[in-house]
């Protein structure tokens, strides 16, 4: 046997797992290749080759590109034996590799070049298919390349950053049998990129939520080699199983990878997904919100910390009326004809409120009363108007200790001498600072004036840009 495969027997118990520990095969007359789906500690797949009596291996971490412009990492690993062809089955915990293993495509290959730091070859199997180059960039990290065009001539990369499509404020159509009707979730919108086994959750103004929510990233090893793009929210439910904002508020402003795992064990976070905008090499956003939502039904999408609701077809009056009664927060109508328009406001989309609540610049804060004398007692607000930062009214009330902490711990580093509000003046007192921090308030209504009357704070929210923050009716 090649003493290719000392590195691979040394790192395994052969009393322990079903791996093969190899044998000498005649070779067979085409040389063979399989890939592995490998659910160990990270999801990934393996490459293995054929040649001179074991299979050269690679991890990919990123599984394999289906087109030139998506170059791909391939982590060099020990060699296996020719058994591991037919390798399928479960590695135990303890042993290296652990976890389950499956056959995703296997075939034959023809090489043009087999070196030491270099391999090109054509591929025949039934999903990798194709020319491509394998190539050493330094010690064990490789690159896989494809070098022919896409075998779906309309394949399309996917989308590194996309902007969310935005609803109008109003109320029901008159015609709702042609609009679709969702409940509104009272959380963040967050954006989901899958890529072969590998999840990034970007908030609306592009914000980064991936380490967050480490519950919602496990939907990766569900997903498997799918590429895939949803929108969606950020959701904490509360004990009536209402979503909370509130409650969310726990999860988002933590320091810690270790504060996150604590937190997630009493608060955990549910991605909400209400729309599919990529699908395995097309985008979706063309097709009609109906055909959308047919497709993301079919993903199944039902976990511990996902799931897809159920829309529905032109009962918008019922579902309002039931949300009402439930305390929450609204619904959401959608043209069932409509195309998803990425970063538009568009009359396509139409959230019907329940309850009035507002995205809010804070441009200060007036000091507190009692125990909380020299600390925040309230936050002075404004919207963009035209531009210009215009003030919209005091917020007093809806704070936690913990939410005081919080938004001290915010604004300290802002402070600035002058007012950053233009037109009405701000209260006397106000410690004015740089409008760099976005909160959600709840209302009773707008006062003539136009501030908030009876306005509650319920939480900072750092997936919006405060220029973004303008008045929304209800």
């Amino acid at each position: 046997m090649p003493e290719r495969l000392d590195a691979y027997r040394k790192k395994r118990d052969f009393d322990k797992t079903s791996e093969p520990k190899g044998r000498q095969d005649a070779r067979a007359e085409a040389a063979r290749f399989v890939v592995q789906e490998h659910h160990a500690r990270r999801l990934h797949w393996d490459l293995r080759l054929e040649h001179e009596g074991t299979l050269r291996s690679w991890a990919l971490p990123r599984g394999v590109p289906e087109h030139p412009d998506e170059n791909r990492l391939a982590v060099h690993t020990e060699d296996h034996p020719l058994e591991y062809l037919e390798f399928e089955g479960q590695i135990p915990k303890g042993e290296y590799g652990a976890g389950t293993m499956k056959v995703w495509d296997r075939g034959t290959f023809a090489a043009e070049k087999f070196r030491e730091n270099e391999v090109i070859a054509t591929f025949s199997g039934e999903r990798l298919r194709g020319r491509y180059a394998l190539f050493q960039t330094r010690e064990q990290d490789w690159m896989i390349h494809r070098m022919d065009p896409p075998l779906d001539p309309g394949y399309e990369p996917m989308p590194q950053r996309l902007v969310p499509m935005l609803a109008r404020s109003g109320g029901l159509p008159g015609d709702e049998e042609g609009w679709g009707f969702e409940v509104k979730w009272d959380g963040i919108r967050t954006l989901l990129y899958c890529d072969h086994g590998h999840v990034e959750l970007q908030g609306r103004n592009g914000t980064d939520f991936t380490a967050r929510y480490p519950e919602v990233r496990e939907l990766a090893r569900e997903l498997g080699a799918r590429r895939i793009i949803l929108d969606g929210e950020i959701v904490a439910f509360d004990d009536a199983g209402r979503p909370s904002f509130e409650r969310l508020q726990s999860r988002m402003h933590l320091a810690s990878d270790s504060a996150v795992k604590r937190r997630m064990r009493d608060i955990p976070a549910t991605y909400v997904a209400f729309d599919l905008l990529y699908l395995d090499g097309r985008s979706t956003m063309a097709l009609a919100y109906a055909d959308r939502r047919d497709l993301l039904d079919a993903l199944g999408l039902e976990g511990p910390a996902w799931r897809a609701p159920a829309y529905h077809r032109g009962e918008g009056g019922a579902l309002l009326a039931a949300t009402k009664e439930l305390g929450i927060e609204g619904i959401v109508a959608k043209r069932l004809d409509g195309t998803y328009e990425p970063g538009r406001r568009s009359s396509g989309w139409v959230k019907i409120k329940n309850i009035c609540e507002q995205d809010v610049v804070i441009g200060g804060w007036a000091p507190g009363e009692g125990r909380r004398s020299g600390h925040v007692g309230a936050l002075v607000t404004g919207l963009y108007e035209d531009g210009r930062l215009a003030y919209a009214g005091k917020v007093g009330t809806g704070f936690t200790d913990r939410t005081l902490a919080i938004l001290e711990r915010e604004l300290k580093p802002l402070s600035r001498d002058s007012s950053p509000f233009e037109g009405r003046a701000a209260p006397k007192g106000t410690i004015f600072v740089e409008p760099r921090l976005v909160a959600r308030v709840e209302l009773r209504e707008w006062t003539k004036s136009g501030t908030m009357r009876a306005p509650s704070f319920k939480g900072l929210r750092d997936d919006i840009d405060p220029q973004d923050c303008t008045r929304e009716g209800g």
